[in-house]
């Protein structure tokens, strides 16, 4: 019977734009009308009428709360095209509960499936409310207070919406390469300035000093002067600043060289895997950064890495030296940026330009690889070997943590393998992993030696938050998926200077805190 007098109710009030709909996102899944509700309970009606009116109106105002936050980001758009397309028609005695935001339903729905329009409450309450509340002046219905308070308070700023539903920024912060602190310091102080006049007299001088200039980059480059520092302490480019203009311009040209000798056979039946993996692999690179999603980007990284897998068939290509491009591209690319280079249009750029910053990507990364190439030649026996020393680090620096994992049956394969496959890149933002490798690079032995330190030192940072996982699968997504989104240049100055610090008592000291 209640079901009867609730489908009669809204045949007689399908014009109703107060209608409440189902609300889809959020915590709500889409409602399936087959499906019966058991949340959809009839009460019996109070004689009181005062009664009922207060406790369904305090019903309403609690449902509002509720159902506040659920709306969408783009809410005042829609709620123009509602406005405009259907405006409500003049029924007395009719409570439109949130009008600006739900559309009208038509006759034939409401009709067919009168249960969808009926959302979370029930039609006896939403009918007594409108009795009281309601107000008609000439056929035109007045909101009352409660619907001006509900309308106020979701008719928000974007910013504010953004903060609170944190799902469609443009671009994330885990996104943002600018150097930053976690805590919004800007980078520029009186030292950095300091220290970057100092990084310019030691690359204005006729033979830079690679020592000094080393010492001077472990714990950090100036933004400035950094793509010219990474192509010195990778071995790019020559300590004399004569010969530098001419070295360039020939590793340059000689690159160019190989893309016309080689480029041309990915398609070569013999190089068709490879460069088939490659282009699978390049739209996976940094997905949430616009740079890395440009066509013209992904070419260039297409190109450096079938280049570089064909010239060192030892090894080929492996998935993950994908990763390994971007660091040196975003730091030669900032050479021409100043700033939101996440954003910056790649076609914006001469063509010398963009063969400039190719190519001196592709020989940086080269000169990386040369010292971890055993981390992808067959079966990866280099991996293999630092994950076996990261273990043995573990178990000497930290025995609770080792325990814990032998306990809970988790090997340090698996969650280790990537943080040397790829170099922590995976775990970290891309502007930690550039002031990483400013220190990687100062180091004499930083990607293949000094990174086994990085990673003990990184694993005893969430000592506490791995401990406190009890289980298997929780600490393998606790060591997959570590919260490192706010980190920024002091985060990972820490880490590194504890690195350094688990260097110098463990390196030269295999027994040490052996038991």
């Amino acid at each position: 019977m209640a079901t009867d007098s609730r489908i009669h109710f809204w045949k007689r009030n399908t014009k109703v734009p107060g209608s409440l709909q189902p609300v889809y996102g959020a915590q709500h899944p889409p409602l399936d009308p087959r499906i019966p509700r058991a949340f959809l309970k009839d009460t019996p009606k109070s004689n009181s009428t005062q009664n009922v009116k207060s406790k369904k109106a305090s019903s309403f105002l609690e449902f509002a709360r509720s159902t506040n936050d659920a709306w969408d980001i783009d809410d005042e758009e829609d709620e123009d095209l509602l406005m405009g397309a259907a405006p409500p028609a003049p029924v007395p005695h009719s409570r439109p509960t949130v009008p600006t935001f739900l559309p009208t339903q038509p006759d034939s729905d409401s009709e067919s499936h009168p249960s969808d329009t009926l959302g979370p409450l029930r039609s006896e309450p939403c009918h007594d409310q409108q009795m009281s509340d309601d107000r008609s002046t000439n056929g035109r219905v007045v909101r009352s207070n409660s619907e001006a308070q509900l309308n106020t308070s979701s008719v928000r700023s974007s910013l504010q919406k953004q903060q609170s539903l944190p799902v469609r920024p443009i671009v994330p912060l885990v996104a943002r390469i600018s150097d930053q602190n976690s805590s919004g310091a800007p980078p520029m102080t009186i030292r950095e300035k300091t220290r970057l006049d100092k990084f310019r007299q030691l690359l204005a001088s006729p033979n830079t000093d690679l020592e000094e200039l080393r010492t001077h980059s472990w714990s950090g480059i100036p933004r400035e002067v950094r793509p010219i520092t990474w192509r010195l302490l990778s071995g790019y480019l020559p300590a004399n600043m004569e010969r530098r203009e001419q070295v360039l311009q020939r590793k340059r040209d000689e690159y160019f060289g190989f893309i016309e000798q080689y480029y041309h056979s990915r398609t070569d039946e013999h190089h068709r895997d490879t460069y088939r993996q490659i282009h699978i692999d390049i739209p996976r690179t940094n997905p949430l950064i616009p740079l890395f999603q440009q066509a013209l980007v992904q070419e260039v990284f297409e190109r450096i890495l079938f280049i570089w897998a064909i010239r060192h068939p030892a090894s080929g290509y492996v998935q993950g030296i994908n990763d390994l491009v971007t660091p040196f591209f975003v730091v030669f690319l900032s050479e021409f940026v100043e700033e939101d280079v996440e954003n910056f249009e790649m076609s914006g750029l001469s063509l010398d330009t963009q063969r400039n910053i190719e190519a001196d990507s592709f020989w940086c990364m080269s000169k990386l690889l040369d010292g971890i190439q055993d981390n992808y030649t067959f079966a990866q026996p280099g991996i293999q070997i630092k994950v076996k020393a990261l273990e043995e680090l573990v178990s000497r620096i930290d025995e609770d943590i080792h325990n814990h994992f032998q306990k809970c049956e988790v090997e340090y394969l698996q969650f280790a393998f990537r943080w040397m496959n790829n170099l922590l890149m995976r775990e970290l933002p891309l502007r930690c992993t550039i002031r990483l490798w400013d220190t990687y690079q100062a180091e004499s032995e930083g990607f293949s030696h000094f990174h086994q330190y990085v990673c003990a030192a990184f694993l005893i940072k969430w000592r506490k938050e791995i401990l406190s996982m009890l289980d298997f699968q929780g600490l393998l997504m606790l060591l997959q998926n570590l919260p490192t989104i706010h980190w920024g240049n002091e985060e990972v100055g820490l880490l590194l200077a504890e690195a350094y610090r688990l260097k110098y008592m463990f390196a030269d000291a295999p027994n040490h805190y052996r038991r």
